[in-house]
């Protein structure tokens, strides 16, 4: 399970990003952090802006809840989803 801190609007958690992949999808665990595969390049913030559109539907928010604070241009980022728990979160990304 990767670590997933809460914070007073929501919680904070680490993905790991395989840019132009065949398919959106998550792809497991690696490194702490939540593996995610995107059909987006890594140019002009495609791949960032798709990272949040996956990860909102995976987690069921909107993706004006989801954001990136920390690593743009790199593979490993650090996410914030405002609104929900880290149970909740655990719970969701245990059943992918």
């Amino acid at each position: 399970m990767i670590p997933i801190h809460e914070t007073e609007t929501g919680v904070v958690f680490r993905i790991r990003v395989v840019p132009r992949a065949s398919r959106c999808e998550p792809a497991g665990i690696r490194d702490d952090a939540l593996k995610l595969r995107i059909t987006a390049p890594p140019v002009e913030g495609k791949a960032n802006e798709a990272c949040i559109t996956l990860l909102a539907e995976l987690l069921g928010v909107k993706k004006a809840r989801v954001a990136i604070i920390a690593g743009h241009a790199s593979r490993t980022k650090t996410v914030a989803v405002e609104g929900v728990k880290a149970k909740e979160i655990a719970a969701l990304i245990a059943a992918l």
